[in-house]
């Protein structure tokens, strides 16, 4: 294997940092970059379709029935004493 002369000196500077070999910081690179090119990537048309999304839904408001609450207001009755939600919190 051959390496660009800085790339040898961070290897060589790296392997005596972390009290590895030269060869286990390669395999363990090798490794880190195998396992990230198998990480989906993100998919940003998904991403723009929420987006666009979103003020569509916010235009029709509330679903009936349900309640309104604005965050504030949860801080306020929390920090007042009362405490409304049974369970998880937000």
């Amino acid at each position: 294997m051959y390496l660009e002369p800085h790339q040898e000196m961070l290897l060589k500077q790296r392997a005596q940092e972390q009290g590895l070999t030269e060869a286990e910081i390669i395999r363990r690179a090798i490794e880190q970059h195998v396992h990230l090119s198998l990480v989906p990537r993100r998919d940003l048309a998904a991403w723009e379709k929420e987006s666009a999304f979103i003020p569509r839904l916010m235009e029709h408001g509330p679903a009936p029935g349900r309640s309104i609450w604005r965050r504030e207001e949860l801080h306020e009755r929390q920090s007042a004493g009362g405490h409304e939600c049974s369970g998880l919190c937000l």
